[in-house]
């Protein structure tokens, strides 16, 4: 898992590329043209009638990487032009080999003027790669700031020239690629920091590595984070057994919906019955009960006028929700104290955790999922400052309120005591509306309850309260890519609903 999935710092990888040549053999000129063969193959894919292809080439590795590109795209019959940003007779090892199987084929290079771009259907950049630590200047600087003007599709080699591999953040400047196809480990940076907005697509290629280099690279439990896989879901939502009924799946309490805010309640409970809970019990103001119950008849909606009225509730509860539409009053400071009085498993989000910010405790058995902003206020900083270091700031939470952290946003981030934290490729910026955290607190516990303690998630199968709710992550924002097929401005809430089974079945 660690091999396929794990992102790692640009030193753990060149780690992890050195011992492929020396433990298992593998010529770096060998894994150089697997790379090559790896970005022509994706980049063929993604534009199939792109015929004329402009490959930027820098001195180091990146560059001989793109040398090799070169040459298998004019084997395949494109229309190659390649630049040059490093003198042919400065390069050396690897790159040097691949600059000289390229133009003894009788091709040419050139230097980098802007116009270079005026007739390329495809630029590939190789210019830059992981091992950049100075801000970008001179001819390269200006060369990205041209290609980025000339909107041009873009397929970065390793990682898109000009950003800073660890932290994610561009290096005085940095490509925007269409798609980053990416070699032998993932690159921190391309998830962190800026660099969803720079890599476009990801694709990672493992040129053929075996997932042992891990171990035998003195690596193992060092990836900074894990790529959920899709496939991960099959191993935790295998098909349903022909005799189960619904006390099999767990009994999710939502409770919220202040004054005004019936909405948010409505989602986190549908969200907690579309995900298969086998009841959904909603604890709100007694003017929501009566409306909800009309719009949604499966929901069983309970007034609460004082904390005390929620005793009945909490004691047939499997898994607890609170703050979808809570408020910050005395109602909602009450219910939040009866809440977490009782031993039950919770799901905090929205104005509880504004609440837990000002009177901050620790439980190991709850479940936070602050957005930037309410992370901000958990840790006493800023949004700002929690997204320059989502990890610190991840970190930073489960060692101040413990359990399991959901730190939500593009790249949202799942990490659980113990344990390498889960990250959710998924999702698109049309989920950027009202409405959809709760969405995501009612799928997270309606997972939860149909895997009603520890000891019981997946049992014999490795899984922990962090998989399941890893996997709760990934498929509310699988769904709202599902739901953004038709147009990711003008989304809601609420589309995420209709498009949750598939993902819940698979």
């Amino acid at each position: 898992m660690e091999a396929k999935c794990g992102v790692w710092t640009p030193e753990a990888v060149r780690v992890l590329d050195r011992t492929a040549s020396a433990a298992f053999g593998i010529p770096g000129y060998e894994l150089m043209t697997r790379a090559g063969a790896a970005v022509c193959a994706a980049a063929s894919l993604r534009w199939p009638t792109a015929r004329r292809w402009l490959v930027l080439c820098g001195g180091g590795n990146n560059g001989g990487d793109g040398y090799v590109i070169a040459r298998l795209a004019r084997q395949a019959g494109h229309e190659v032009r390649v630049c040059a940003f490093t003198e042919t007779e400065r390069l050396s090892g690897d790159a040097a080999t691949a600059w000289r199987d390229f133009v003894a084929e009788g091709a040419a290079v050139q230097r980098f003027e802007p116009q270079s771009l005026a007739d390329a259907d495809l630029v590939v950049d190789a210019m830059l790669g992981t091992g950049l630590c100075r801000p970008v200047s001179g001819e390269m600087r200006a060369a990205i700031d041209a290609l980025n003007a000339a909107r041009l599709p873009v397929v970065a080699v390793d990682i898109p020239s000009g950003l800073d591999a660890t932290s994610g953040f561009p290096l005085g400047a940095a490509v925007h690629a269409d798609l980053t196809v990416t070699f032998v480990g993932r690159k921190l940076g391309l998830y962190v920091g800026d660099g969803p907005a720079h890599t476009g697509s990801i694709e990672f290629a493992d040129l053929g590595i075996p997932p042992a280099v891990v171990e035998s690279a003195g690596l193992a439990g060092q990836a900074r984070l894990c790529v959920f896989p899709r496939a991960e879901l099959a191993r935790l939502l295998p098909p349903r057994s022909a005799t189960a009924h619904k006390g099999d799946f767990g009994h999710v309490l939502v409770v919220g919906g202040n004054h005004g805010m019936s909405g948010a309640i409505r989602l986190a409970g549908e969200a907690a019955l579309r995900t298969g809970a086998g009841l959904v019990t909603v604890a709100t103001r007694p003017a929501h009960a009566v409306l909800l119950s009309l719009v949604r008849p499966e929901l069983m909606c309970h007034g609460i006028a004082a904390p005390e009225d929620l005793g009945p509730l909490l004691a047939r509860a499997t898994v607890v929700v609170v703050g979808p539409g809570l408020g910050q009053d005395e109602w909602a400071r009450g219910l939040l104290a009866a809440v977490c009085a009782a031993p039950r498993p919770l799901v905090v989000d929205a104005d509880a955790l504004n609440l837990l910010a000002g009177t901050p405790r620790r439980r190991p058995d709850w479940v936070l999922t602050p957005h930037p902003g309410e992370a901000g206020r958990l840790l006493g900083s800023s949004a700002s400052v929690v997204q320059r270091d989502r990890l610190g700031a991840l970190a930073a939470l489960e060692a101040r309120y413990g359990g399991t952290i959901v730190l939500k946003g593009n790249g949202t981030l799942v990490a659980g005591a113990g344990q390498c934290p889960w990250l959710i490729t998924s999702g698109n910026p049309g989920m950027a509306t009202a409405g959809m955290g709760d969405v995501l607190s009612g799928v997270i516990a309606g997972l939860l309850a149909q895997f009603p303690s520890q000891a019981q998630v997946g049992r014999g199968a490795g899984l922990r309260v962090a998989d399941v709710v890893a996997a709760a992550a990934f498929v509310h924002s699988a769904a709202g890519d599902s739901a953004a097929r038709v147009g990711q401005r003008g989304m809601v809430a609420s589309d995420l609903l209709g498009e949750l089974r598939p993902w819940l079945n698979p």
